[in-house]
C-alpha cells in the first residue's frame, strides 16, 4: 500500500501519504507538540522528540508515516514492531497519532491509520495496539469509529535513570 504515492482530492488539493523521512522531522516536531499539550502523561521536550522521531525513522522495526496536503505534513503516525508471546508473532503499536488541529474532520487520521495497520500486517504484524488518554474523547470516538476495541489491560508504566 506505502510504495507508492497515496492521493485523495480534498477542497482542491491533494493528500500524499508517505513514510516520514529526516527532512520531515522539524514538521513532526511540532505536531507532537500539539500532542503532548492534550495527553496528561507526557511533557514537551524538543530535544527528546527530535532524537526520539530520529530513532523511529532509521529503526528496522519502526517507522513513522505522515499525511502531506499541498506538500506539508499535517498528520503523522508512529509504528513499532514487537515479538507478542499471545500471539505468537509480531505485534504492532502505535506510539503517536495526531493530526494538526486545523486539518481535522477530513479524513487524514482514518487514512494514517489504516495504512499503519496494512504497513504492519505487510511486515508480519498479527495485531495492533495503541494507547489512548483516556480523558481525550474525540480521539476515543474516533478509534471507536474505526472498529479499535477497548480492553481489559491497563497502562503502567515506571520511569528509568
Amino acid at each position: 500500500m506505502i510504495q507508492g504515492i497515496a492521493t485523495m482530492p480534498t477542497a482542491a488539493t491533494f493528500v500524499t501519504i508517505r513514510q516520514a523521512v529526516k527532512s520531515d522531522i522539524d514538521a513532526l516536531v511540532r505536531l507532537l507538540q500539539q500532542l503532548f499539550e492534550i495527553e496528561a502523561d507526557f511533557e514537551f521536550c524538543e530535544r527528546r522528540q527530535r532524537r526520539g522521531l530520529e530513532m523511529l525513522i532509521d529503526g528496522q522495526l519502526s517507522w513513522v508515516i505522515v499525511a502531506e496536503v499541498a506538500g506539508k505534513v499535517r498528520a503523522m503516525c508512529s509504528v513499532q514492531l514487537l515479538v507478542s508471546t499471545a500471539e505468537g508473532a509480531m505485534s504492532a503499536l502505535v506510539e503517536d497519532m495526531i493530526v494538526h488541529r486545523c486539518w481535522r474532520g477530513i479524513g487524514l487520521g482514518k487514512r494514517l491509520l489504516t495504512s499503519a495497520c496494512e504497513l504492519a500486517e505487510e511486515r508480519g504484524a498479527t495485531r495492533v495496539q495503541l494507547l489512548a488518554d483516556q480523558e481525550n474523547l474525540p480521539a476515543l470516538g474516533f478509534y471507536s469509529h474505526m472498529n479499535w476495541n477497548r480492553t481489559q489491560l491497563i497502562a503502567l508504566r515506571k520511569m528509568l535513570g
